[in-house]
């Protein structure tokens, strides 16, 4: 039973520095936790989809921390033009989370932090796109797609 937790941790870990800046990759823990048969294929998805969303979490309060630093000279715009970049990506850009899952995606969570993305909307349109993303694999990996 330890190890079953443990294999779990692990692939919860490997999905959450997925999300990170930090070079991991989740799909091959995933693959072979899969193909090894110990654990339903929901509950794979279920970790690793967690995993993978509180570490796009940590890329957003990391785009959140950076705007503080907006009055500095070497941050890229100004009040006016990121004022403008909020409103827009407001109404336009936070689709873009849908994409999170996407080798890009750890920019596209920090920028979300910087615009001030509402945190609720953030979790839920990273948490679908990556939940969709480990069904795909899933299937794939299975042989169904």
């Amino acid at each position: 039973m330890m190890g079953e937790a443990a294999a779990l941790g692990g692939l919860f870990l490997a999905a959450f520095g997925a999300a990170t800046v930090l070079p991991f990759q989740s799909e091959i823990v995933f693959a072979a936790m899969q193909i090894g048969g110990a654990w339903p294929v929901w509950l794979l998805v279920v970790v690793a989809s967690i995993g993978n969303t509180l570490g796009s979490c940590v890329n957003y309060a990391m785009g959140r921390a950076a705007e503080r630093y907006r009055d500095r000279r070497w941050f890229p715009a100004n009040e006016a033009q990121l004022a403008r970049a909020q409103a827009w990506y407001g109404r336009w850009g936070v689709w873009t989370l849908l994409l999170s899952w996407a080798p890009l995606g750890d920019a596209i969570t920090l920028i979300a932090g910087i615009m001030r993305t509402p945190v609720w909307l953030f979790v839920a349109l990273v948490g679908f796109a990556k939940t969709v993303r480990y069904i795909v694999f899933a299937a794939l990996t299975a042989g169904f797609l």
